[in-house]
């Protein structure tokens, strides 16, 4: 196995260091989706490298690091545009206008989930549950900003801002 080169910045291993020392000294790989959060807000998206560093800070092998990251839709495995629209289409929201919801932005934006339309700008990706079921449909933007009740006005007024 060939040395992992050093990816992260001084700060970005100074906060995962912070949040590694909220943990017992041997259950630091509990801080695992914390470090992947603040690795990608670094780099834009969780490559190979940064993640068998992040495996190396934690003590942890590197395929389980992958499978964090390749589970939560919050993670982006490959470069993403400028935003990112995450539809929640767990069985809850799809009873109240999910899989609308994504039909219309689908169709709007030309895309389907797991890509990026083709000026960079949005990244369509589709999630599962996000504690908001009483608010379906319900859009994830950007891992921080959730919107609650997206009908499709509210989609299309939505993207026309992100257009701005």
């Amino acid at each position: 196995m060939s040395p992992v080169t050093q990816q992260l910045s001084q700060d970005a291993r100074t906060r995962i260091d912070r949040e590694v020392a909220k943990y017992p000294p041997d259950q630091k790989q509990s801080a695992v989706m914390a470090a992947l959060a603040i690795a990608q807000e670094e780099q834009g998206h969780l490559s190979n490298d940064v993640m068998n560093e992040v495996a190396g800070v934690l003590g942890m092998p590197a395929v389980a690091v992958y499978e964090v990251a390749s589970f939560y839709s919050m993670y982006d495995l490959a470069p993403i545009g400028r935003h990112k629209l995450c539809v929640c289409t767990n069985l809850p929201c799809a009873l109240s206008g999910a899989n609308e919801a994504a039909d219309h932005l689908r169709k709007t934006l030309g895309i389907g989930f797991g890509e990026t339309t083709a000026d960079g700008r949005i990244t369509l990706k589709e999630g599962e549950c996000f504690g908001a079921c009483g608010d379906a449909p319900v859009i994830l933007r950007n891992n921080r900003e959730m919107l609650t009740g997206m009908t499709p006005s509210k989609i299309d007024a939505l993207l026309a801002e992100l257009a701005k």
